[in-house]
């Protein structure tokens, strides 16, 4: 008698059959699943999160612009501080590629809401002299009043930064309101919108050279000089800043450029997500033990099943399929569930922030390849279990 080969199990039953197992058991499957759905969406949100942070912050800026080189005086080879020359801001706008260069001194004087403060209490202001095109060199714009101009520049008057303001409890100009600085009262003309890239003016109170030399003893020497450049020159300009900001003495010159260090923040932030990662990576790995559990008491409470599919002619590559594809079917489900959640919850904080929204191919679908193959390697053993099971055994344990 001609022994009969072993039918064919098509990819559209084999999934049929694993949907089956997964449907009679709704709760423990759903169960299993989420445990790789949080996992998956931990990753993706992280990795969203972050991707979506950096543009964000790429973005500003771009929009405040990368050519903003600051020049501040450094020490002087005792180690005393050092002092920029008076002309420092004239000589540096007479390089070609510069497109303007403002200026601020520190006065040294303190602000204060009133004169009945204790002195203690400086809020961390400082009062500083400031040049009449300061806002448009550190992409600022003015949130109330106005700003310096030739008159009030000699006057005692102030403009304060929105950190300043908000220190001093001013949320509001209105006719007459006034600070105590240096010992007397100056006037408030206006109040700054923050200047990202130069966060030293969000906590200024900004008076003019001449008001400064006159009523707070100011010596009249630059602390800082913002330089914008050309953008294409900008690296050019950055060589010679020192040179002539101080050509007696370029090495107590120091030059930085504010958008390179905030660039290598962006740059940074990615070596944080390895912890975030290194947690979602815990919970997928809590998932697919959730998985390898499930399909465990899945083979032992389907024992009958198994051993009627053997007697009707399954071969134990029937069965170890069937095991295999319910597991990773089971994480494929869990793993797409946790994609769109991480998606979604990069979504919202995005919008919240006003950030664009990325999420990286990497971010989903690694996410949905470690699901299914973490899925596929929990449901090894019980599949390969199952399979070993013999027919008369099966049947016997009904």
């Amino acid at each position: 008698m001609r022994a009969t080969a072993p039918g064919r199990l098509h990819l559209a039953d084999l999934g049929r059959t694993a949907g089956v197992g997964l449907r009679t058991r709704p709760m423990r499957a759903a169960l299993s699943a989420l445990g790789i759905a949080i996992g998956v969406a931990a990753m993706v949100a992280v990795l969203g999160l972050s991707a979506s942070s950096q543009a964000g912050l790429l973005a500003e800026i771009d929009k405040l612009g990368t050519n903003l080189l600051t020049v501040t005086p450094g020490q002087t080879m005792g180690g005393s501080d050092a002092k920029l020359p008076k002309d420092a801001p004239a000589m540096i706008a007479r390089i070609g590629p510069v497109d303007m260069a403002e200026h601020t001194g520190k006065t040294g004087a303190s602000a204060y809401r009133s004169p009945y403060i204790p002195s203690i209490n400086t809020n961390a202001l400082t009062v500083s002299a400031a040049s009449l095109g300061l806002p448009a060199a550190v992409r600022t714009t003015i949130a109330q009043g106005r700003y310096l101009n030739a008159a009030t520049a000699r006057q005692p008057v102030a403009v304060l930064g929105s950190a300043a303001a908000t220190r001093l409890g001013i949320a509001r100009i209105h006719p007459g309101a006034r600070i105590w600085v240096g010992g007397q009262w100056f006037y408030i003309a206006g109040i700054l919108n923050p200047a990202p890239l130069s966060p030293e003016i969000d906590s200024s109170v900004l008076v003019g050279y001449p008001a400064a030399q006159r009523y707070l003893h100011f010596d009249g020497h630059p602390s800082m000089v913002y330089v914008r450049a050309q953008t294409d020159q900008v690296e050019n300009v950055r060589q010679v800043l020192a040179a002539t900001a101080n050509p007696q003495e370029a090495g107590e010159v120091s030059v930085s450029r504010p958008s390179a260090a905030l660039v290598a923040r962006a740059a940074a932030q990615s070596a944080l997500n390895g912890l975030f990662l290194g947690l979602g990576a815990v919970a997928l790995l809590v998932g697919g033990i959730g998985v390898a559990n499930t399909m465990v008491i899945s083979v032992l409470e389907r024992r009958s099943e198994i051993g009627l599919r053997r007697a009707l002619g399954a071969t134990k590559g029937h069965i170890r399929m069937q095991f295999l594809v319910e597991a990773v079917l089971l994480a494929a489900l869990g793993g797409a569930a946790g994609v769109a959640m991480g998606v979604v919850a990069t979504t919202v904080y995005a919008h919240v922030k006003g950030w664009a929204t990325v999420v990286p191919p990497l971010a989903w679908g690694g996410g949905l390849g470690a699901a299914v193959a973490i899925g596929a390697i929990a449901g090894l053993l019980p599949a390969l279990r199952a399979a070993r099971m013999q027919p008369t055994e099966a049947l016997r344990t009904v």
